[in-house]
């Protein structure tokens, strides 16, 4: 794998509803794709948000949220991953 595709696992679950939602460019998509074909815990990890992705839209009915709302979710969603390894590089 050459250095520009390669990688973080964290940012490539932090990145994965970007994907879900199509909301990624391709060279972006490319790369965490390739990321996942290689990575299986990622893998699992996109398996599983697509189906909360897939149950949501079933029980919202396709509602969107206002992009205020998703800027602000994407920000805790990050913070939230960033804390979680510090945290776990610490112990």
């Amino acid at each position: 794998m050459s250095d520009d595709m390669e990688l973080d696992c964290r940012a490539v679950l932090a990145d994965v509803w970007l994907m879900l939602d199509g909301e990624c460019d391709d060279a972006t998509r490319a790369r965490l794709q390739h990321h996942m074909d290689h990575c299986s815990p990622c893998i699992e990890a996109y398996g599983i948000e697509e189906k909360v992705k897939g149950l949501l839209s079933r029980k919202c009915g396709g509602d969107r949220a206002p992009d205020s709302l998703r800027d602000r979710l994407s920000i805790e969603i990050r913070r939230s991953i960033t804390i979680t390894e510090i945290k776990t590089e610490e112990a």
